[in-house]
Formats: structure tokens, sequence, C-alpha cells
């Protein structure tokens, strides 16, 4: 009695010699196995409820942990505990701009009339002189003490709001011993005034209408030069000729009246307060007249004839030769 291999199902064996042989047990093995395939492993049915998974299954509800603890959601700060944050870095960044870029300075004279009115507000261009930028004819500018020039003005004492607030850029200072004039000469140049004017730069009369206070004569009371500026320093004048501790009434200390460039805090280059009278700060037509700048107009001809002079030589010579007989 021979004894048959079982295909490991409970379902009989069908008789040898029929022509239909279906196997459904078979075709449930192969579905089972396309579907454990597709499955990924560890994946728990849909279909079943109250079956727990991995935190990353799509049956874990919003917020919900693996464990089913709830996880708290972190709330935005309150406002009040990022402002001390804010205005740090707006300080910061007031300091900065004041240092590097512009700052504000109060106008405590009347020395730039009509120019500039007393209590004024100018901002000062800083920048440029960190790139090597010069003083120029024209230019509004303010700068440091040279020394003796303000010994008679008294300073008033700053209140400790006033001292953060000028310390940070946001209000003048009042400790600074600062001058604001306009620049009417640079290194280089020859200046002078005599009798009711006019000022002569280089030999050529400034046409001063514009911006000298009305009424007031280019030399004011003070009648000078002609005086050679040494490189390196400027000559200053207020516009309001007769009420200006200049240049003109500094002749007798270091300098002969003249102000170092290294003292130039930088160029006033607008009025910012008040409204009423914002406007800019340009340097005056006049400073542009042909040959007021003879020293740089006279290097190009000095440089090109320096360097003619070994070329005409060399072709004379050349000349000379072919005339000799050999």
């Amino acid at each position: 009695m021979a004894v048959g291999a079982r295909s490991g199902t409970e379902e009989p064996e069908e008789p040898a010699g029929r022509g239909e042989t279906p196997q459904p047990a078979a075709s449930s093995v192969h579905r089972s196995r396309s579907e454990s395939q597709t499955k990924p492993p560890g994946s728990v049915p849909l279909d079943k409820p109250g079956t727990s998974g991995t935190p990353d299954t799509l049956g874990t509800a919003p917020g919900e942990e693996a464990g089913g603890s709830m996880k708290k959601a972190k709330k935005p700060r309150a406002f009040w505990k990022e402002l001390p944050i804010l205005i740090g870095i707006a300080l910061l960044l007031a300091l900065l701009i004041k240092t590097f870029l512009v700052q504000a300075f109060s106008i405590p004279s009347d020395s730039m009339q009509d120019t500039l009115q007393r209590g004024d507000r100018v901002l000062v261009d800083k920048l440029t002189p960190w790139f090597g930028s010069k003083p120029e004819r024209g230019e509004v500018v303010v700068f440091h003490d040279p020394g003796g020039w303000l010994n008679e003005t008294p300073t008033p004492e700053p209140n400790p709001v006033q001292k953060v607030l000028s310390f940070i850029g946001l209000m003048p200072s009042a400790e600074e011993k600062d001058l604001i004039k306009r620049v009417i000469a640079v290194g280089g140049d020859t200046v002078e005034c005599h009798g009711s004017g006019p000022v002569k730069v280089n030999g050529k009369a400034l046409k001063e209408g514009s911006y000298v206070f009305p009424g007031a004569t280019p030399c004011g009371d003070r009648a000078f030069g002609p005086i050679h500026v040494p490189k390196g320093r400027i000559w200053v004048m207020g516009d309001h000729r007769d009420d200006s501790l200049d240049s003109r009434y500094h002749q007798n200390l270091k300098g002969n009246g003249t102000v170092s460039e290294n003292e130039v805090v930088g160029r006033a280059f607008t009025i910012a307060w008040p409204i009423n009278r914002w406007a800019t700060l340009p340097v005056p037509d006049t400073f542009d007249q042909p040959g007021i700048n003879k020293a740089m107009a006279a290097a190009p001809a000095a440089l090109g004839l320096a360097g003619a002079l070994p070329i005409v030589m060399w072709r004379r010579r050349r000349l000379t030769a072919g005339r000799n007989p050999r």
C-alpha cells in the first residue's frame, strides 16, 4: 500500500485522470504572498481598530506620540520678552551708523547764516573719509577744534539721557568741541582777501553771492593773505563773515589758521531738521570755474613736457648723425 506525499493543505487530493484541476488554495497563497510583498514590514492594517503601531503610522492621531501622550505645542515668545533684544539690536545698529556712516550735528551759532540757522540739525557723511576722500573746496565740513578755537566758548553740561543718546548718535553731542565751516582752499592753494574783497583762490576771484550772508563783505573785518595752505590742511571760513571766528582769526596759532585734514569729521550734506528747513548742501558753482585749480591744471602739462623731452632729444641726435659725413 503506497503512501502519497501531501501538499500541506487540508483539502483532499483530486483523483487522477480528470481534466479540471482547480487550485483555490494555491491562488489564495499567491494572493497572500503578493499582499505581503506590497505592504512594508511592520505596517498595521487600517481595517483593524484598536491596533497600535509605530509613531509614524497613519493611525497616529495629530499631536499624539506612540505612547499615547499628547505632545505640547511650542508657544511663541511673548513680545515683552523679545522687546529688550530688539532694543539692543537697534542701539547697536545706531552706534555702528554713527561711528562709520552718518552722524547728526546741531548748529550752535550764527556763523554759517544764511546757509545754516542756529538750531538746525545737519547730517554728516563719515563714510567717504574711511575710503581716503579728502575735503574739497566749497564743501561744508565738521571738524574737531584744532586747538584754541573754542577756548572762549562755554560747553553746557549734558544730562545722563543726553549723554546716552549722543553716544549712540540719536542726538548731537554736547561735549565734543566741533565746528562747522565752509572749505575755501585746500593744500597747495594760495588764498587771500583785501579791502572789500573778493576772496581769491590761486588768483581767481570767488563769486560768493549765493552763500555769503546778505550785507556781509567777503573779508568781513579781517583782511588776510596771500597765504599758502600747506599740504594736508584746509582754509575754512563761515558764510556769515561778520560773525564767524574762522581761519582768519587764528593765524597766530599752530597751522597759521589752517585745519588738518585729520581733524575733519566729515562733510555736511543735508539739513535734516526742522522739516521746513530740509535742503541739501551742494558745492557752489564758483568753485568749479576754470583755472582755480592751477596746481592740478599745470601737472598734466608738466608731465607731458617731461615725457616729450627725451623723444625730441633722441630725434635730434638721429638727424644730426645723418648729416655728418662718414
